[in-house]
């Protein structure tokens, strides 16, 4: 049993880097124990893994498969080790981190607040802007974004989190102008919609059988910040579109309540940040705990 991983680690970095030579290069060992290693590993399991020639190595199938689970077994193994190390050491050091104005206000902020609550030598920097930042030219570490990526070089990304609307009204609202039964019926109501540049969004919505519905709302309330928009429905001044996640807590209140059977097409909330080899354990442990927590909080 202590002899299973004998060999292994070679082996991949062989794979990986395309040959003997090249996998020694990376290990600092010479071609010839590299080569060595991999034929006591071959002949201990009684497969040949590669294909040999004068000039490459190229994988068996068989060696194709054992690589595929070898590699998950290493990642493993080293998620393993991360997890021991980051128990071992404590969160330091300053985070600069952006994110959208209200969705970072109403959900993200507060769990990172009550992070640097936990890790007294954590150092935050929260930015709220609803513009898209560049990381690298701002200095973020970190940055929390809402829908379809960018192709940006020398980023990764974590997907944390799924964004939904919902369709609300007060109601006061609706004891006074009916209810809508279908999506048409809107055209008689007053709506209360969000805009930038004088322009209202279009509503999408998903019906029942999975198909999307667009629908351009016609209206004399056009504003640029959700949270004006939700007490303005509030105040019974129409029915509105809006996020799940600012919706709940005037729900809660019964200040507004869903109207017709629709919601939207879920959009995804990102974690995006400089391409690094290896996390920090600041980095892991904030992108952890939002993937963690955020899809509750949202809806």
């Amino acid at each position: 049993m202590t002899d299973m991983l004998n060999g292994i680690p070679e082996f991949v970095e062989a794979v990986e880097a395309g040959g003997f030579s090249a996998a020694a290069a990376r290990m600092n060992l010479s071609r010839s124990a590299i080569g060595k290693t991999i034929a006591k590993l071959e002949g201990r399991l009684n497969v040949r893994l590669f294909h040999r020639t004068t000039r490459m190595q190229s994988l068996t199938d068989e060696g194709q498969a054992f690589y595929e689970r070898c590699r998950r077994a290493l990642d493993e193994i080293q998620s393993g080790e991360a997890m021991l190390e980051s128990g071992k050491r404590e969160v330091t050091g300053r985070l600069r981190i952006s994110m959208p104005v209200l969705f970072g206000r109403r959900c993200a902020a507060p769990l990172l607040l009550e992070l640097a609550r936990v890790h007294p030598k954590l150092e935050l920097d929260l930015s709220f802007s609803d513009r898209v930042v560049d990381l690298f030219d701002e200095g973020f570490d970190l940055a929390i974004r809402n829908g379809v990526l960018r192709d940006e070089a020398g980023l990764a990304a974590r997907k944390i989190a799924l964004h939904r609307m919902t369709l609300c009204a007060s109601p006061d609202y609706l004891a006074a102008r009916g209810t809508p039964q279908t999506i048409a019926d809107l055209d008689s109501h007053d709506l209360v919609v969000y805009a930038r540049s004088g322009e209202a969004k279009r509503w999408t919505f998903l019906q029942g059988d999975g198909a999307a519905v667009d629908y351009f709302p016609q209206t004399r309330l056009r504003l640029d910040d959700l949270e004006v928009i939700a007490d303005a429905a509030a105040a019974g001044m129409g029915i509105t579109w809006l996020p799940c996640w600012l919706v709940r807590g005037y729900v809660h209140a019964g200040k507004l309540m869903p109207v017709l059977n629709v919601s939207s097409r879920p959009v995804n909330v990102y974690a995006i940040w400089p391409q690094v080899p290896q996390l920090s354990l600041k980095m892991r442990v904030v992108i952890d705990l939002l993937a963690e927590r955020l899809p509750a909080i949202m809806g």
